[in-house]
């Protein structure tokens, strides 16, 4: 067999599992591994201006591409300790990331040496399993298993850390014979998947609730398939946005407390049968057990056996992965359809159907006021953005508002971290994005503060000609948390205001404190700022030939008025509505229903 350093082995393993980029910041501790990807050539570098920016673009990138698995690098200390938060966000929303360190040699383990933290301790609560290896032989089966377990069962991250001289040991290592280990993915049976279509033809008013997991495992056709044969409505989680178009007749509005449509609560809350397929029953999808399941049966399919029963116990699980699920329930339902035992579902699609269409469930969007409100900035993008458009997001009342008002068509062009929701994601998981498809039209959505947190990367997108458009709606204000102080009767230390010294005194803006245009222009972007509805065509129009010039990032800023409250509530039927309501179809043109 041939001789190698362990690191090298390492390379050539990440080579044959698929790896062709990894995205990092090198560091004394890790410099073997930057030294071996160099010799070998076959895999790409992004620099990131942070690490934990670094652990974002993997998940971008992971979650652009069906099988792809991204990786991020960092040195010793706290290096991995700033990817803590790309391992919470990915191991939360079931992302297969991997995750590479340095580490002190072993002798200096123990005695505090420079850099030198058990980093696999601290991430094993946020991993499929955390890692560092103390025997160079083991270096190449260590990354084996890591790729078997991110892609076996319920997805998500794995942590390895090497100590130095771990890294520089030669071993001996056949390559050619090496084989990705096949992967472990539960399945539903026949015998289960007949039984859930019992359960729900039994039913009056079904609902399919569609989650992320669906994406995950690549089956949004297949879940589009099933519907159509039942004829049965479909709501999407957040996380499963996409998994049918939002123009399809049985797509049927999102529910829950935050991102969520009128017309979405109000067709689960006259439901009696949800049959969810990779899905969590996250609290901001159901609010209370209580008034979420009264009334209703539940069928619940996830790839992983705890879940089933951690929220509420359903009338039936399944252990599964969503594909293998969809693949034996569309073939039961396709049998029971020719066979005319399927129930008729017209009177209830066209009921759900009803609320989506009607301006009696929508929310006004076709504001005039300068400042602008945030809905109509969401109405601009409905107008000027085609079907194809792919969004990034990650928290706070910017994403709120664009999950009510935005559409999706396609499955991954709604990438959104959502139990974590870190602070700063948007701009290096749109990078990654960028990196996974160098074609797909993209458009990031920040508000003010989540673009301040990792500002910086945006150098990443300049040096390395990443171009994509980031929509920055600022208010100069933690939005969403100024509004959930109105429950304490504060508003307190949520202002980003301050009037900035480098403005004229006239200037509109000088009062909202950071001057973002030049920020960004000083990280080697473009930037345009907009006041005015009317003038966010032309500046997506001239984002859009900034990037075919330039090849970088294009920020177009909308200052929106400094106070703006966002539907949301604390029950599925108690969601409350601080902005008018549509009265007639001017007031929300660019709602689907509404489209010309």
């Amino acid at each position: 067999m041939a001789k190698m350093k362990a690191i090298e082995a390492a390379v050539r393993v990440l080579e044959k599992e698929g790896v062709t980029v990894a995205f990092g910041v090198p560091g004394a501790a890790i410099n073997p591994l930057y030294a071996a990807m160099k010799d070998h050539g076959g895999i790409g570098h992004i620099l990131a201006r942070h690490v934990e920016g670094a652990s974002h673009m993997a998940e971008g990138y992971t979650r652009a591409v069906a099988g792809n698995i991204g990786v991020c690098i960092g040195t010793s200390g706290p290096a991995g300790t700033d990817m803590i938060t790309g391992l919470y966000s990915a191991s939360a929303d079931s992302i297969p990331i991997l995750c590479i360190t340095g580490q002190a040699p072993r002798s200096r383990l123990h005695k505090e040496d420079f850099q030198a933290v058990d980093i696999a301790s601290i991430a094993k609560p946020v991993t499929k399993w955390a890692t560092t290896v103390l025997e160079p032989a083991q270096v190449p089966r260590a990354f084996q298993q890591a790729f078997h377990l991110m892609r076996s069962g319920r997805p998500g991250p794995v942590l390895i850390d090497l100590p130095i001289d771990v890294q520089l040991a030669e071993i001996e290592f056949d390559i050619d014979t090496y084989e990705p280990l096949p992967a472990y993915k539960p399945a539903a049976s026949r015998k289960q998947a007949e039984k859930a279509i019992e359960m729900l033809n039994e039913s009056e008013r079904p609902l399919l609730v569609s989650g992320g997991g669906v994406i995950n495992a690549d089956a949004s056709e297949l879940m589009v398939e099933l519907a159509e044969i039942l004829n049965v409505p479909v709501i999407p989680t957040l996380m499963g946005w996409g998994t049918i178009p939002d123009d399809h007749p049985l797509m049927v509005g999102m529910c829950g407390l935050q991102t969520s449509h009128r017309y979405g609560n109000a067709n689960m809350l006259a439901s009696d049968f949800v049959f969810g397929i990779g899905n969590r029953w996250a609290n901001r999808h159901t609010g209370s057990v209580e008034v979420y399941t009264k009334g209703r049966k539940f069928i619940h399919v996830d790839i992983e056996p705890t879940q089933i029963g951690r929220v509420f116990a359903p009338d039936y699980g399944i252990v599964s992965d969503a594909k293998a699920a969809l693949e034996q329930f569309v073939a039961v339902a396709k049998e029971w359809k020719a066979a005319g035992k399927l129930k008729c579902r017209k009177a209830w699609v066209a009921e759900c159907q009803g609320r989506k269409n009607s301006v009696e469930y929508l929310r006004k969007t076709n504001f005039d006021n300068v400042p602008m409100k945030p809905q109509r900035v969401y109405q601009c993008m409905n107008r000027t953005l085609d079907r194809d458009t792919t969004y990034v997001s990650t928290i706070g009342l910017s994403q709120i508002a664009g999950a009510q008002f935005l559409h999706v068509y396609k499955p991954r062009n709604w990438i959104n971290c959502g139990q974590a929701g870190p602070l700063g994601w948007t701009t290096p998981a749109a990078l990654g994005v960028r990196v996974a498809d160098p074609k797909r039209k993209i458009v990031a959505l920040s508000g003010d503060y989540d673009f301040q947190f990792m500002i910086e990367e945006l150098a990443v997108g300049a040096q390395f000609k990443l171009p994509y458009v980031h929509v920055l709606v600022n208010n100069s204000y933690l939005g969403l948390i100024r509004q959930a102080q109105r429950a304490f009767s504060i508003d307190y230390c949520v202002q980003l205001a301050f009037d900035n010294i480098n403005m004229d005194e006239g200037e509109a803006t000088r009062g909202y404190g950071v001057d973002h245009v030049k920020v960004v222009e000083g990280l080697g972007c473009k930037a345009i700022r907009v006041h005015r509805a009317e003038d966010f065509a032309p500046a997506m129009e001239q984002a859009e030939a900034w990037m075919a010039e330039h090849k970088t990032p294009v920020v177009i800023e909308c200052i929106l008025e400094r106070v703006t409250n966002i539907s949301m509530g604390a029950e599925i039927d108690n969601v409350v509505e601080f902005e008018d309501l549509a009265t007639e179809k001017a007031d929300a043109p660019s709602a689907l229903a509404l489209l010309d």
